[in-house]
């Protein structure tokens, strides 16, 4: 895990915002090869694979990439860090934990680019990605805050990402390290994120212990698309508060996409609050001594992440690293993308 947040080149954290590239959108047209001869491309992968088998070193085709490395998709879960901050202010265990939940689950729409399911860029050992978020002020007389993140990949075979993220006027600071395990599921691809994350409230003395569901990329003959899936925890040993989170997984029949369902307890083992809905969409908060409380995460207002420019970022740095692929692959140039990511 990074326990240690400096960064060895100033992160020149003050500079105005950059654009950041394109999401990959679900209309992209992948380079002079049509539909059929992406799934004919697919069919013979297919060919070579068997049920359950680790996919970790199978050399999956360009154009199912997204312009991103997996390091910056973890930065993009962070999507809200306001809520994470207004949970450390809560002035108690209970409506710290409840703020804690709130932050996590509004945060996954945020890790998603497009209908259709893409892969990230696998990262390259030592490879980092730094980033920034300056969330204003709720008071005239204090000064914004700053959120810094930074990831780097700290092994290829197994695939482990390791990432910090702190904001020292708020005294909250989380670190990671999470392995990435995927295999083959027939019609679908599976990815567990082995692991957790811990989340330090240092003005309470508080540490939560969070889980990370399973994500599966289904229909991957037609147009693939992403749904979360497993049983996560939240829980802070100090103050014996828990949170269990239930991402439902589509029927075959019926049902709906995207199903969330989470309780919090109390020391006591009574819950104090349940949630329902969509991760993707419309949450409630349901308390048992008070309203229900309901929006959606969609239409929360995203922080937009500070990133330096490619011209000063060192060699090793995702967008930097990534450029030529990416630029291939916003091109639709899959031949030449294929060629730079090799």
């Amino acid at each position: 895990m990074l326990e240690n947040p400096a960064f060895p080149v100033p992160h020149q954290l003050d500079e105005p915002d950059q654009p950041e590239p394109d999401a990959s959108d679900a209309s992209d047209q992948s380079g002079d090869a049509s539909q059929e001869e992406h799934k004919s491309v697919v069919l013979h992968l297919l060919q070579q694979l068997k049920l359950g088998m680790d996919l970790t070193r199978v050399v999956l085709p360009t154009f199912i990439l997204e312009r991103r490395s997996l390091l910056e998709m973890f930065a993009d879960f962070m999507l809200h860090p306001d809520c994470l901050l207004r949970a450390a202010e809560q002035p108690d265990a209970e409506s710290r934990i409840t703020g804690v939940l709130e932050w996590y689950l509004t945060g996954f729409h945020g890790g998603r680019r497009g209908a259709a399911a893409k892969k990230p860029y696998n990262p390259l050992i030592g490879e980092t990605f730094h980033c920034s978020w300056r969330i204003p002020s709720d008071s005239g007389g204090n000064s914004d805050c700053l959120l810094t993140y930074t990831a780097e990949q700290v092994s290829h075979h197994p695939p482990i990402t390791a990432f910090y993220m702190e904001c020292p006027q708020k005294q909250v600071w989380l670190n990671a390290s999470i392995y990435t395990k995927s295999k083959f599921m027939g019609m679908s691809i599976g990815v567990n994120m082995i692991g957790r994350l811990q989340l330090h409230l240092m003005q309470h003395d508080e540490v939560y212990n969070i889980t990370l569901p399973s994500a599966y990329a289904r229909s991957i003959l037609t147009v693939p698309w992403v749904e979360l899936g497993d049983k996560v925890t939240i829980s802070c040993d100090k103050t014996k508060y828990n949170a269990s989170v239930i991402f439902h997984t589509k029927p075959f029949y019926g049902g709906r996409l995207h199903r969330v369902s989470a309780e919090v307890r109390n020391p006591a083992s009574s819950v104090v609050c349940r949630v329902s809905g969509e991760w993707s969409g419309q949450l409630e908060f349901d308390y048992p001594t008070g309203p229900v409380k309901g929006g959606s995460s969609t239409l929360l207002t995203a922080a937009k992440k500070r990133v330096r420019p490619l011209s000063q970022q060192r060699a090793y740095e995702s967008r930097r690293l990534w450029a030529a692929v990416t630029e291939a692959l916003r091109a639709n140039d899959i031949q030449r993308a294929t060629e730079e990511k090799r």
